[in-house]
């Protein structure tokens, strides 16, 4: 069975100032999402889900399923606050979403065996999807070996303001030891900085690896995750803001020893849009990629 390609699409890209995940950006207006498609059917994925909010579907529908109709098959869950476990109600004034593991929770009706999650609004190359696809075609169902892809920190920033970036620690062997989230990080003439919680700027090395969200998993995700996440509601029942990150599950999962994590180190060249200024510098880089061949001119003609 190919491995199934969940694309996390449901966030409000509130620094981006729209719903960025529908910018045309390719010369013949193709979004990220349709070369991150493209890439993953080359790759060897058999299928597609994505995660999307009830108020995106007609969109969605329009520029995804009918034109990719016969290409490859796409189907959709959606993420809304109100989608929790029995047992328990959003609190009065919460307005913010779950969080990206919870996203990934909401795709398992549509999900059998081993499944790779990415962003929506992320250029991440071919390369990783070839290697995340041969990674999961050794897995079965009930492996708790899964995978991250591994990017050179000094490759993801932004020209036009701070991100925040999942600083991986990686062992032996290329065995994941945790993901350290880290905010405000960006490029400085004394090199790459972050800010610490006490306001402190502290140095990374441009080789360092970071996680840009592209994961891969067996369905035992799925069990794990619905017992954090319900803990994570039990917990934060008072929080309007709390959210529950993939990376948390996955800590949580290597602390435990529930899972091991593989980092699946790249060259590829990542790309993205956090803030809007970053758009013309995607247009560019993507139209070099076409020049060169990477890419046809129109990918679905």
């Amino acid at each position: 069975m190919k491995p199934t390609l969940v694309i996390l699409a449901a966030g409000i890209g509130s620094r981006y100032g729209g719903i960025k995940q529908m910018d045309r950006l390719g010369p013949s207006g193709e979004t990220i999402m349709d070369y991150s498609l493209y890439d993953a059917m080359r790759a060897g994925f058999g299928r597609v889900v994505f995660v999307i909010r009830r108020s995106m579907e007609r969109d969605f529908r329009e520029a995804f399923l009918d034109r990719l109709k016969g290409r490859v098959e796409i189907d959709y869950v959606f993420q809304e606050l109100e989608d929790v476990p029995s047992g328990f109600a959003v609190p009065e004034g919460r307005v913010k979403p779950w969080g990206t593991a919870h996203a990934v929770l909401r795709a398992e009706p549509k999900v059998e065996g081993p499944f790779a999650v990415i962003n929506a609004d992320d250029f991440y190359g071919l390369e990783p999807f070839r290697l995340m696809a041969d990674f999961l075609a050794a897995r079965g169902s009930e492996d708790r070996f899964y995978a991250v892809v591994g990017y050179l920190i000094g490759s993801t920033l932004s020209e036009h303001g701070a991100v925040a970036r999942g600083v991986c620690e990686v062992g032996l062997e290329g065995w994941l030891e945790g993901v350290v989230e880290r905010t405000h990080v960006e490029r400085t003439p004394d090199g790459i900085v972050y800010k610490d919680e006490e306001g402190r700027r502290i140095s990374l090395p441009p080789e360092k690896t970071v996680s840009m969200n592209f994961w891969g998993f067996t369905p035992t995700f799925f069990r794990f995750g619905r017992e954090i996440f319900a803990d994570f509601l039990r917990r934060n029942a008072a929080n309007l803001k709390a959210e529950l990150f993939i990376p948390l599950v996955i800590n949580q999962l290597i602390r435990e020893g529930r899972a091991k994590v593989r980092t699946l180190p790249t060259s590829a060249s990542w790309f993205g849009m956090t803030y809007r200024e970053d758009k013309p510098k995607v247009v560019a880089s993507i139209r070099r990629l076409v020049d060169a061949g990477a890419y046809p001119q129109a990918l679905w003609p």
